[in-house]
C-alpha cells in the first residue's frame, strides 16, 4: 500500500495553482526530501536574464518545473486540480512564496486506507513550515510521532 500525498502550490496572493498527487514514498523522507532537493538551489525571480537553471518565474512557473522533473514515466504521479482533497493523502506539501525565497507546509493527516479519505487539511498536524532549502525530514518525523495519535481521520469519525 502506497502513502499518498499532495503537493499544493500557492501564487503570491495565496490562490492555488494545481495539485501534484503521489500515490507512493509520500511520507516526509521520500517526498519531503525530494522536494527539498529539487527546491534548495532554485530561487524565484519575476523576470528572467542569465543563467536560469536556478531560478522560477513565479510559483506557475516552478509548479511546471516539478511535474517535468517527477513525471519521467506512467503512473506514480498525477496532475490534479487546483483544491483537490481527499484523494487518500496522508501527507500534504504546500509550496508557497516569500520574498523571492519558497516556503513548504508539511501537514500529516491520519493513515488512509485503499486511498479513501482520511484527514480534512484543516485537522491536519503541521510538521513542519518555513523555507523548503531548511526542511529536515527527521525532524519532521518527530513532530509527527508526538501528534499523530491527536490527528482525526475525518472518514472514519463520520460514520460513526
Amino acid at each position: 500500500m502506497g502513502t499518498r500525498c499532495l503537493t499544493v502550490f500557492q501564487d503570491n496572493d495565496g490562490t492555488e495553482i494545481a495539485v501534484l498527487y503521489r500515490q507512493f514514498d509520500g511520507y516526509p523522507d521520500g517526498m519531503g526530501n525530494d522536494l527539498k532537493e529539487f527546491l534548495a538551489p532554485k530561487r524565484l525571480v519575476n523576470g528572467m536574464s542569465g543563467d536560469t537553471s536556478k531560478v522560477a518565474n513565479g510559483m506557475g512557473c516552478l509548479a511546471a518545473q516539478i511535474v517535468a522533473h517527477f513525471k519521467t514515466e506512467a503512473g506514480n504521479f498525477y496532475l490534479y486540480p487546483a483544491g483537490a482533497r481527499d484523494c487518500g493523502e496522508e501527507f500534504i506539501y504546500t509550496l508557497y512564496p516569500a520574498v523571492g525565497v519558497i516556503h513548504m507546509r508539511v501537514q500529516a493527516g491520519s493513515v488512509t486506507f485503499f486511498g479513501m479519505p482520511g484527514t480534512k487539511q484543516g485537522n491536519m498536524g503541521i510538521l513542519y513550515d518555513g523555507p523548503a532549502s531548511a526542511f529536515d525530514s527527521d525532524q519532521a518525523d518527530k513532530v509527527h510521532k508526538e501528534i499523530r495519535d491527536e490527528i482525526p481521520n475525518d472518514f472514519i469519525e463520520g460514520q460513526k
